[in-house]
């Protein structure tokens, strides 16, 4: 937001045409860099003309942070800057000020993995695949990190709250959407 007294200049008609593009592109790359969340196209639609491309300037910063150590990552709807996947381990051994915080255990990724191939889902539609009750702890936790939320209301009797992942579940496992989740295994063929 500009100043008070200062007007912004999305157009910035009075620059050369590849002087307008790369200020466009510091633009983006600017928001996205201060933004803790994934950032949507309408907000960076307001800081580039209204003639501008933003799929060929979103391409176009894409290609400029190839050699370095973040990348362009689409978000379901949205773009971020994240750090390339191999760089991870040296960021955390660098800054990590003490113990790692505990990764997800094995039940709660199962529990997470059954709401994002079953979403929206119930606590009874996860009991009916688990064979046994989801506690409410797990999915305080789950929720508590950001990873699962309250969806729509279920039409059985009582109207339960079902559950469906978010946005920073595709960010944490790396996603762009639901469709990019591997094929479920089959299920277990043993007696």
């Amino acid at each position: 937001m500009a100043r008070d007294g200062e007007t912004f200049d999305r157009e910035l008609a009075d620059l050369p045409e590849a002087l307008r593009w790369r200020e466009w592109l510091r633009r983006i790359e600017a928001v996205l860099f201060a933004s803790a969340e994934p950032v949507g196209r309408e907000r960076l639609a307001r800081v580039v003309g209204q003639g501008a491309n933003l799929d060929l300037l979103l391409a176009d910063l894409r290609a400029e942070l190839a050699d370095r150590p973040v990348e362009l990552r689409r978000i379901g709807q949205a773009w971020a800057l994240r750090t390339r996947p191999g760089l991870g381990p040296a960021i955390r051994a660098a800054l990590a000020p003490g113990p790692q915080a505990t990764p997800l255990g094995e039940r709660e990724l199962a529990v997470l993995a059954a709401i994002a191939y079953h979403q929206p889902i119930t606590r009874a539609g996860l009991a009916d695949l688990f064979g046994a009750p989801v506690g409410r702890e797990l999915l305080a936790r789950l929720r508590a990190e950001g990873l699962i939320a309250h969806g729509p209301r279920s039409p059985t009797p009582g109207a339960p709250r079902a559950f469906v992942t978010t946005e920073a579940f595709l960010d944490r496992f790396g996603l762009e959407s639901l469709q990019d989740l591997p094929e479920p295994p089959p299920p277990d063929a043993s007696p």
